[in-house]
């Protein structure tokens, strides 16, 4: 099932100064969330164990199933909307998953990709946005018209905003460390900016969802983009610095105004 995977000399420099000694991973089969049985089968290949549940409460009566098996008492690693690379910090070491969904991507993008892995794991920050928003997330779903999953994908996309908010001085400052690095991840931004360009006018027209237009500017944050309205009031210190209640309270704000 798991394969351990060789690292770029750039790579390998990058866990030693973020994440010590993370385990980088090669999946065999593709996953949202990996069956607890296999999440356990890392068990033999890591100092330990630490598996993550949380309070009932913190989520909404109508929560999707995924979210409800994340909250509970099974192991339970990767969860929809991760992509192609899923991190956990409840091995020990911290453990790094490449899903086969990656084979045949450019090497460099997969490199930045698990390099942008590395980093998160290694600030402290929970995996998911559950362990961002805690009890907040009955809020933040009180606060929106959306229903269940666009609610998740919602939570996501400002939970990855934050996280870029701390990641991206990083990737700016490997100019002279990382070049190859910091060229992948300049081009994934170049990539990304003519799709924010029209983001506000396809949300007004209906073209496209609010949660998927949400997904696609805060990705824009890691990349140091300019953001359209509403979502560049998140690229903000004060977000940094307060976290799930800013957004909470920039999510009801948005669709009062929406609303009107």
């Amino acid at each position: 099932m798991f394969e351990q995977r060789a690292l770029t000399d750039e790579l390998a420099s990058v866990r030693d100064e973020h994440t010590p000694d993370a385990l980088v991973l090669d999946c065999e089969r593709d996953f949202e969330t990996l069956d607890p049985a296999v999440a356990e089968s890392l068990g033999p290949l890591v100092d330990g164990l630490d598996p993550h549940s949380y309070p009932d409460e913190w989520l909404p009566p109508d929560a999707p199933d995924a979210l409800e098996r994340y909250a509970g008492d099974a192991f339970t690693i990767g969860m929809p909307g991760d992509g192609g690379i899923a991190w956990t910090t409840q091995t020990r070491p911290p453990t790094i998953l490449v899903k086969p969904r990656l084979r045949g991507s450019p090497d460099a993008f997969v490199d930045f990709l698990l390099a942008d892995a590395l980093v998160e794991a290694g600030l402290g920050l929970p995996e998911h946005f559950l362990g961002f928003f805690e009890a907040s997330y009955s809020d933040l779903a009180a606060a929106t018209p959306l229903g269940p999953a666009d609610t998740y994908q919602l939570a996501a996309a400002l939970y990855d905003a934050y996280c870029g908010l701390h990641t991206r001085e990083t990737f700016t400052a490997w100019r002279d460390d990382h070049p190859s690095l910091h060229d992948a991840w300049a081009d994934a931004g170049e990539r990304l900016e003519p799709r924010l360009a029209d983001l506000s006018n396809e949300i007004a027209t209906g073209d496209t969802s609010f949660a998927a237009a949400a997904e696609l500017a805060c990705s824009g944050i890691k990349h140091d983009l300019d953001l359209p309205t509403p979502f560049g009031a998140l690229d903000t210190k004060a977000y940094r610095e307060y976290g799930s209640e800013y957004a909470v309270e920039w999510t009801t704000k948005t669709f009062e105004k929406l609303d009107e």
